[in-house]
């Protein structure tokens, strides 16, 4: 998709969402600290925005002179099992493809004596001599990326060396980077690592969760590398027990940004017009690009039978971008538009029929502490709940609080325990 595109496609939602994180992100950058690394922690529900935003995020810092490596680190590594030493390399090739790119070529000889020790440990000969270094790393990772058994022995090697590579890819790559990209008059250098939000709960060896083992654990390892960066981290680690360990090692004692959803309802339940506003916004946008936003609505016609029913799935998707447009794509795998309200409802039962599948009691008990109390605590349970997209978080001008799926809301469990609530109000 072309950039010119993205723009027609993006609605800014910073006003409804309670917070402005790509502005933030961005004046740290620029404006704070230019000449000194930065490290910033981003992170909400997957499928709530976050890559747009940080595809905006790059947009800005490119106009302010940086240069912008931006990757979805799922596309490197296999989110089921990563170690420390992945993300690094991954760092590592991805900044070289990108300077390669602009004609800025560098051949470290750190690692072209690494490749070769590696090299031999696989058995499988790495030459840099004529190669570029992001060459060498993605052969290091075909060699491994299909064999688990030789992934644990590349880390097994790579391990007592991660202080090491560290610095080359500081001294060798980042520093040599930002001092090529200073000569052209650039302001510096910017990683941006998407998609590490969706690393594998599972537990390593040592008992912790994989999140926990590399932000938490190695935290302080992925902060050291010197040029701006920003993570996305999983959600469940802001609320860890060890949030705080968390923001000082990884964050620098900064606490990450977290994307909520578009604020769609209040907290009474009503319809927050500004947020339901830029949700139709966003829908005719992708229908009609190449249209005025102030002439869209005239068109509201040719996509849906009656506003209620877009209203409708403005609603239902509870603010979370990824659902409302999952939804509107189910509709048209159904029919042709203009949607008929019948349609989205069929589409909607289902999408609702699906999240209660794996719902149990003791889940409907936790649901129904939040309806009544607007929040949640750090317990795991809690994070499950947030993960299977169960919980929605919002942001308002009273701080942070939390919802069910309006999709949940309308089932019988909650219509009945709502009915007992109002009718016994001891149990309130």
């Amino acid at each position: 998709m072309s950039e010119a595109l993205d723009r027609q496609y993006y609605i800014d939602f910073s006003n409804v969402r309670g917070c402005k994180i790509v502005e933030e992100l961005q004046r740290t950058i620029t404006r704070i600290s230019p000449d000194q690394p930065t490290c910033q922690l981003f992170t909400g529900h997957i499928g709530c925005g976050k890559s747009t935003e940080l595809q905006r995020l790059k947009a800005e810092l490119q106009l302010a002179g940086f240069h912008v490596v931006y990757f979805e680190s799922s596309q490197d590594l296999d989110m089921a099992d990563i170690d420390i030493s992945d993300i690094l390399l991954s760092v590592a090739r991805q900044v070289s493809v990108s300077l390669e790119g602009i004609g800025i070529k560098l051949k470290p000889s750190f690692f072209v004596n690494l490749f070769k020790e590696v090299g031999d440990f696989l058995q499988t000969p790495i030459e840099l001599a004529e190669a570029e270094l992001s060459l060498g790393i993605a052969r290091i990772t075909a060699r491994t990326k299909d064999s688990t058994q030789m992934r644990n022995q590349l880390r097994q090697y790579l391990e007592p060396r991660t202080s090491s590579i560290l610095q080359a890819i500081n001294e060798e790559i980042l520093e040599r980077a930002i001092k090529e990209l200073k000569k052209r008059g650039q302001k510096g250098l910017v990683v941006i690592v998407d998609n590490l939000d969706r690393v594998d709960m599972r537990q390593v060896v040592s008992g912790r969760t994989q999140p926990e083992y590399l932000f938490i654990d190695r935290g302080e390892q992925l902060r050291r590398l010197k040029c701006h960066l920003v993570y996305t981290i999983p959600l469940a680690l802001i609320f860890s027990n060890e949030y705080e360990t968390l923001k000082n090692r990884l964050g620098g004692g900064i606490a990450p940004k977290v994307l909520p959803m578009v604020l769609v309802r209040q907290r009474d339940g009503s319809d927050y017009e500004p947020g339901m506003w830029l949700l139709r916004q966003l829908l005719l946008a992708r229908a009609f690009p190449e249209v005025p936003w102030n002439e869209r609505l005239s068109l509201m016609t040719k996509l849906f039978d009656h506003p209620t029913t877009l209203d409708r799935l403005c609603r239902v998707s509870g603010g979370h971008i990824r659902n409302l447009l999952g939804l509107l794509y189910s509709c048209l795998q159904r029919q042709d538009p203009p949607f008929s309200r019948d349609c989205l409802e069929a589409v909607i039962k289902d999408y609702r029929d699906d999240l209660l599948l794996a719902i149990d009691e003791y889940q409907w008990q936790l649901l129904f502490e939040v309806v009544q109390q607007q929040s949640v605590n750090g317990e795991a349970d809690y994070q499950s709940l947030l993960r299977s997209m169960y919980l929605f978080e919002y942001r308002d001008s009273q701080g942070r609080w939390f919802g069910i799926s309006p999709a949940l809301a309308e089932t019988e469990q909650v219509l009945t325990w709502q009915k007992q609530r109002y009718s016994s109000p001891h149990l309130s």
